[in-house]
């Protein structure tokens, strides 16, 4: 048979299959082979089964499509319809999205349990399109008015801390028609008509959708010149992130992964918060749910889901949208920047995301790399730590996003394949410690390992908006670090006495900054939050107490005897007994510290 009339053949095969409509082939898991999908694309939608059930095409050959499916394939069987949606996954974009809780794929669980109960059906549609709430809105744009995408055309109240600026869709170019008064619409309301610049009339709406893993276009990338304010001192001082960067924190079980991105939601500056649950315990995800309607946003006075958006895929829901929430979050937080806004996006963890990765790449029987996830492991990372920065928006605002993904190694090995292709594509690394930990110093980021490459870029701004010496008294207090690391390995073997007092001051030194100044305890009201202004006085005075020590040492006086003072404890305490707004008490203690140092023979 010559190879015509086999290509004849297959084709006629091909055109049979097409009319008869595309039907699942064989089912792996979430990984389900559909026939008959010639009219398929590339990361378009689908609605696998009898039941609806969301799905992405993930590969085309020939006439076979591979779906991986984002719900439970429990119970379908071969020979089940699929239809083609003719979109790739998208999210829907609207007000309302701030202190809603949204699934992997984007769907609103509140309004999933309104449809199905407490426990999520499968097949069940919910999306911000069906939201009847009306809103506010204010019209900016006139008729005549030349507009573009990202143009901000109107205004609504989100919640009394954000603004939601309605934007024209990129792409969108043309003038202003027809507007609506002012007054209450739903998302799906027509708020003006724009006459594009191909002769088509637009119908410009609060809702806009957009693909999940397309990133939003901007103006321009800027440089990183500001740091997310976090008010934990191990961060702030020692291993800044700038406002647009991308941070990990690697660690093993129960050092802190969680606790400490909770608190970099609580406290930083940013305007916005998107967390994304992917592969989280239940646990975890229901403890985000009830403290942060309860805890207060510093900087608005009330409840903290007012700036935040919730993304649950919990560790028991499919592997397929765990893989795909990591890209609704940034997609979220995209959409948010393009109004001008400062977002951080914390992903915990993304070790449970490749896990998800790793398993759909053996259902799909892919070659294997290192420790069996998928050889593009490293590409996909770079996918989703590239889209975080500092942007010029189509507009001309601008808006950040700063990434922060917790790593899970197993063990606490930091040289697994996770955490290895994370330092890649991220330039402050905040390696938890398990020893650090284990004897309740929180944060447990060890500051020998650890490390930020935001450090120059920062340097002026913290010179103008803090102080000159701010980055000189960091250096300093990292070098005693240093000193005091070193010099224990030889207490460890020999003890501290045959030390001289120089080296015993370093250690005792090196005490205070450990557990004065890195160690801070999250549930105390004055130390769970601390301004850039007293951590700066907070290593000024522990500067001061020991130059005026080594000073006092030189004269003759032993260690013992300076110990004895109290002076050190004095200066560990100081961050709970000394307020933020208070920088009064450090000049008392300076003189308190000098008359008593004065007065010993």
């Amino acid at each position: 048979m010559s190879y015509d009339m086999n290509n004849t053949m297959n084709n006629a095969m091909n055109n049979a299959l097409n009319r008869m409509g595309s039907t699942i082939l064989r089912i792996n898991g979430p990984v389900v082979k559909v026939k008959g999908a010639g009219n398929f694309k590339m990361h378009e939608t689908v609605m696998v089964g009898n039941q609806g059930l969301i799905g992405e095409v993930i590969a085309l050959d020939d006439n076979i499509a591979t779906v991986q499916v984002y719900e439970v394939t429990t119970g379908l069987t071969p020979g089940e319809p699929v239809a083609g949606t003719g979109k790739p996954l998208s999210v829907w974009l609207a007000p309302g999205m701030i202190g809603n809780i949204f699934d992997g794929i984007g769907r609103p669980l509140q309004a999933i349990e309104e449809k199905s109960g407490p426990f999520i059906q499968r097949g069940v549609y919910a999306g911000l399109d069906e939201s009847p709430k009306k809103w506010v809105v204010h019209i900016i744009a006139k008729p005549g008015d030349r507009v573009r995408g990202g143009t901000v055309v109107a205004e609504t109240r989100e919640t009394p801390a954000i603004t939601h600026r309605i934007m024209v869709p990129p792409g969108i170019e043309g003038a202003v028609k027809e507007v609506m008064p002012d007054g209450e619409y739903g998302v799906t309301e027509t708020l003006m008509k724009i006459s594009t610049v191909s002769g088509e009339i637009f119908e410009l709406k609060m809702l806009q959708e957009w693909p999940v893993r397309k990133p939003r276009p901007a103006m321009q990338r800027l440089a990183i010149g500001e740091p997310l304010i976090t008010g934990q001192r191990v961060i702030d001082t020692f291993f800044p992130v700038g406002k647009g960067g991308t941070a990990a924190i690697p660690g093993s079980f129960g050092t802190g992964k969680t606790m400490t991105q909770h608190q970099i939601a609580k406290w930083s500056d940013a305007d916005i918060i998107v967390y994304i649950g992917c592969g989280e315990r239940g646990n975890e995800m229901t403890e985000v749910l009830e403290d942060f309607p309860r805890l207060t946003d510093p900087k608005t006075g009330r409840p903290l889901m007012e700036r935040t958006i919730l993304i649950a895929n919990t560790s028991n829901m499919p592997v397929a949208a765990r893989e795909a929430s990591i890209y609704t979050g940034i997609t979220m937080a995209e959409y948010y920047r393009d109004m001008g806004y400062n977002i951080a996006v914390m992903a915990d963890s993304t070790s449970r995301w490749a896990e998800a990765l790793r398993e759909i790449s053996g259902r799909l029987e892919e070659m294997p790399a290192e420790e069996g996830f998928p050889a593009y492991l490293s590409s996909r990372l770079s996918e989703f730590y590239e889209r975080a920065g500092k942007f010029e928006t189509l507009n001309g605002s601008v808006g950040s996003i700063t990434v922060i993904g917790a790593v899970s190694p197993q063990g606490g090995d930091f040289s697994e394949p996770v955490t290895q292709n994370t330092k890649r594509f991220i330039r402050c690394f905040w390696g938890l410690d398990r020893q650090l930990a284990y004897s309740r110093h929180y944060p447990a980021i060890n500051w020998l390992t650890s490390y930020s490459e935001y450090l120059d870029a920062l340097d002026g701004w913290y010179a103008e908006n803090v102080d000159p010496l701010f980055i000189k008294y960091r250096t300093e207090l990292l070098r005693i670090l240093r000193e005091e690391s070193k010099l224990m390995e030889i207490v460890k073997l020999v003890g501290s006495d045959i030390l001289p007092d120089e080296q015993k001051l370093i250690l005792e030194t090196g005490r205070v900054i450990r557990l004065g100044f890195l160690q801070q305890a999250a549930f105390h009201p004055v130390d769970t939050y601390v301004s850039l202004k007293k951590q700066f006085y907070m290593m000024d005075i522990i500067l001061y107490l020991h130059n005026q020590a080594y000073e006092v040492i030189r004269k003759g006086i032993p260690m013992s005897q300076l110990k004895e003072t109290g002076f050190f404890d004095d200066v560990i305490k100081i961050k709970y007994t000394v307020k933020d707004d208070d920088p009064e008490a450090f000049a008392r203690l300076k003189e308190k510290f000098r008359q008593g140092l004065e007065n010993l023979k």
